[in-house]
């Protein structure tokens, strides 16, 4: 398996916590506070690049997708439902068997893998989408990581890629809100001098032969316990989407 941007420390601490994928109050409570908005933008921009209507039963049948750093399958099991054709694949062996077993009680037919983005590029593999969320940040070389995921999509394909911009501000609220004071993520899970600026990130991604279309943020409203999107603040966490002409 080529592991060129792997960090083995990373997927240790991600192994760890295998098991707590699916507990909304577990160690990834924030990714499930934060799923239905990064949800909602990610159907939004495939729709929109693929001319789908959200409204149909299956919008996405056809369209074969990637989540990349799937974890438990938070993401991969949306897209199988709205009809996607998804590969989950993840570098922490763990996670893979807890995505398997969580997919077939919910009747869904996933192809997970453990495997890295650089085997699946090496192999040949090709696809509309890559869904490249909270991933970034925590691999050795984000710049040949983000090659790897460009070569994985067709001519025409959409690249998702969240991560955590770096500033004083995401050292408040992603190192020191999230883990050290609500303590909803082990200390150390994210290291501040991995974060990537949204113009770094879109530097890196025009460099690896993709053209960014958007840049999103994720807020987090404290008051209301909730998360929204904007196009002006990404301040803490943002997405960007990328398309290969």
């Amino acid at each position: 398996m080529n592991t060129d941007t792997v960090d083995p420390s990373e997927v240790a601490k991600f192994e760890a916590m295998a098991e707590e994928w699916w507990d909304p109050n577990g160690k990834f409570k924030p990714l499930h506070m934060l799923n239905p908005c990064r949800l909602g933008y990610i159907s939004e921009q495939i729709a929109a690049e693929f001319g789908r209507d959200l409204a149909a039963e299956r919008p996405f049948a056809g369209l074969r997708i990637l989540d990349i750093g799937c974890g438990g399958g938070l993401l991969s099991e949306p897209m199988a439902r709205l009809g996607a054709d998804v590969v989950g694949a993840d570098a922490a062996p763990r996670n893979i068997p807890v995505a398997q077993i969580h997919a077939e009680k919910m009747g869904l037919e996933i192809d997970y893998r453990n495997v890295t983005a650089e085997a699946l590029a090496d192999a040949g593999e090709r696809f509309d989408v890559v869904l490249n969320m909270e991933v970034v940040e925590h691999v050795a070389d984000p710049q040949g990581y983000l090659d790897a995921c460009a070569t994985l999509l067709k001519p025409g394909g959409l690249m998702l890629c969240s991560t955590i911009n770096r500033n004083a501000k995401s050292f408040a609220m992603a190192i020191v809100g999230a883990e050290w004071v609500m303590r909803w993520l082990p200390k150390g899970t994210h290291e501040w001098e991995k974060f990537i600026t949204p113009d770094e990130l879109c530097s890196m991604i025009g460099k690896a032969g993709l053209t960014p279309v958007d840049r999103t943020g994720f807020v987090f409203n404290p008051l209301g316990w909730s998360w929204s999107l904007s196009q002006k603040d990404l301040s803490v966490n943002y997405v960007t989407a990328s398309v290969k002409r």
